[in-house]
């Protein structure tokens, strides 16, 4: 394909020498011609960058002294990279042979489409969703998100119920296929977040743009996880419930935000009261220090990178509250909650 657009593969690493040494002869077994792969490293300390430059000197290696976050390090790295497209690739990552060409051919077809994702499997159990956007991400009406086979902590077994490409609100970071042109033209990721629901903002400002996302399930990906910070871990928790309320602050309808924002403070808080109560307090001191964080964020550093129309309508939106339809009505897989296209 001497006329596919060029692909540039950029992979944030943070002491992920194990990791690159497993899954980077996986890249290079790709079958797309026209791509090349960029390790954009975040001041590891774990013998990263030789290991990279003694066994794989086609790689461009960019260096960052210090770990800036997910969301800084691919702005600061892609302001080095010329390419049509960018692959945001985390580095515990299995690709399979033909994993570009799907998702470039549909981007091809529809200027419009400024993300997609692939489909997204666990690496230890291949037959099922993995957490970090399974088959395309959603968010309900108050800032919760969830995706196509992953329900909060549930994963459904892959039996082939989301193989058509479709649109959905926001296309998983651990695998993010995104047109390079557009990425710059709304600013890039929001470096505020650091890490966590950046890569949600950041669809939901390019939506908010006329841009379009899409999932394509044939191609196909296997996803470790918790790679950086686990499931569960404070810091996760703390970045994960400030960064939420930060992006429904930059990007709800004010007369939205005016009652919805309170709302999802009133069920964090009840949220982290029943942490506390089950003992966990590490976890409601992280809800506290987020609730405060984002405080001081919507006194001292909002207007930065605030979309000016909000009022667009807008693709993988669930009208309702998907945690009531989880543990109230107990339903636990995306097909349950989202069963009429009055819910889309």
């Amino acid at each position: 394909m001497p006329s596919s657009p060029s692909v540039a593969i950029i992979i944030l690493n943070w002491n992920g020498k194990k990791m690159l040494e497993e899954f980077l002869p996986f890249i290079f077994s790709s079958t797309y011609t026209n791509y090349s792969v960029v390790v954009a490293d975040n001041g590891s300390t774990d013998n990263s960058l030789n290991f990279l430059e003694e066994f794989y000197p086609q790689i461009q290696i960019l260096k960052n002294e210090v770990n800036k976050g997910f969301a800084k390090g691919y702005n600061d790295a892609l302001k080095c990279v010329t390419a049509a497209y960018y692959i945001l690739l985390n580095n515990d990552v299995e690709v399979t042979p033909g994993w570009i060409e799907p998702v470039i051919e549909l981007m091809q077809s529809d200027s419009s489409i400024a993300a997609c994702q692939p489909k997204v499997l666990r690496y230890s159990d291949k037959k099922t969703f993995e957490y970090a956007g399974a088959c395309g991400g959603w968010i309900d009406s108050y800032g919760y998100p969830f995706a196509r086979g992953r329900v909060f902590d549930i994963c459904e077994r892959d039996t082939g119920q989301y193989d058509t490409a479709q649109q959905i609100f926001w296309a998983t970071g651990a695998c993010l296929f995104v047109r390079a042109q557009t990425f710059h033209l709304v600013h890039g990721f929001d470096e505020y977040f650091f890490a966590h629901q950046e890569e949600i903002d950041l669809c939901w400002r390019l939506q908010l743009a006329e841009n379009k996302i899409f999932v394509q399930p044939a191609s196909v990906i296997y996803h470790v996880g918790g790679g950086t910070l686990p499931m569960g871990d404070k810091r996760k928790v703390y970045l994960n419930f400030r960064n939420n309320l930060i992006m429904l602050t930059k990007n709800l309808p004010v007369g939205q935000a005016l009652w919805k924002i309170p709302f999802r403070i009133s069920l964090n808080k009840i949220f982290a009261f029943k942490e506390l109560f089950a003992g966990n307090g590490k976890t409601f001191g992280a809800v506290l220090k987020a609730h405060l964080h984002y405080l001081r964020w919507l006194f001292f550093v909002k207007n930065k990178n605030m979309p000016n129309n909000k009022t667009k309508k807008l693709q993988g939106v669930y009208k309702g509250l998907v945690i009531w339809q989880y543990f109230i009505k107990k339903k636990k897989t995306f097909s349950e909650i989202v069963i009429t296209k009055d819910n889309i």
